[in-house]
């Protein structure tokens, strides 16, 4: 047995990784590790630029259980870029518009966002305590994906001693409106069964500031009360 850390993540809508930096910004149907543990990193209070804070995290083990990843919706904005010549590999999209000294276009983009989402996420292999109560009381506005998509519903966080995460996730505390549902397929930075297949994410932040991440192993585990492997 080990103590695991269950919450839930619900939201009207969500965004949720994909490469950013393109005309089009795309969305995953779950939030991945990186999308976990900065939204763990704002209920703390741990800034972008904390990379020493941000560090202390990593010990950190992550599954999500998948309970509706909702629909897919597009929306649309005008975004103000520079010419390629004048970029020179900037570290930022500030520091961009800045060497451009003006030279500017517009351009549309297109962001794609997930309506209706519900997911249950557990953590573990670090102590957990005070990552449940930030949660209960986080510092900083806590968003799945960006500013616009506020949680529809309270984390309502739960420290729990099981035998893994999938005993973990079962249980979650559930808001009133999911509690005829069920966790359907699990994202685990860890296998939970023979069965599980493998999947590549590029969801581990090695620079926040500059929006780099790497790519890591993800295990798909689908639980036995609802038959077969994903």
């Amino acid at each position: 047995m080990a103590e695991h850390l269950v919450f839930t993540l619900c939201a009207g809508m969500a965004s949720m990784g994909e490469f950013a930096g393109h005309e089009r910004r795309g969305t995953l149907t779950w939030p991945g590790r990186s999308a976990v543990l900065g939204l763990v990193a704002a209920a703390i209070g741990i800034r972008r630029e904390d990379t020493p804070a941000l560090a202390r995290l990593e010990p950190l083990r992550v599954a999500v259980g998948i309970i509706d990843d909702g629909v897919p919706l597009r929306d649309y904005h005008t975004v103000e870029t520079v010419p390629t010549a004048a970029a020179r590999r900037p570290d930022s999209r500030a520091a961009a518009i800045r060497a451009a000294g003006g030279a500017t276009n517009t351009i549309v983009t297109l962001r794609d966002y997930r309506v209706g989402v519900a997911y249950a996420v557990a953590i573990w292999g670090a102590p957990l305590a005070d990552i449940a109560e930030a949660l209960r009381q986080p510092v900083f506005t806590l968003y799945l994906g960006r500013k616009s998509c506020p949680l529809s519903a309270p984390p309502d966080p739960r420290l729990v001693e099981a035998e893994d995460p999938v005993s973990a996730l079962r249980q979650a505390n559930l808001p009133p409106f999911l509690q005829d549902t069920g966790i359907r397929l699990i994202a685990s930075d860890e296998r939970l069964a023979p069965d599980d297949t493998e999947d590549s994410r590029s969801d581990v932040a090695t620079d926040r500031g500059k929006w780099h991440f790497a790519a890591r192993r993800v295990y798909m585990h689908r639980p036995a009360s609802e038959g077969g492997a994903p």
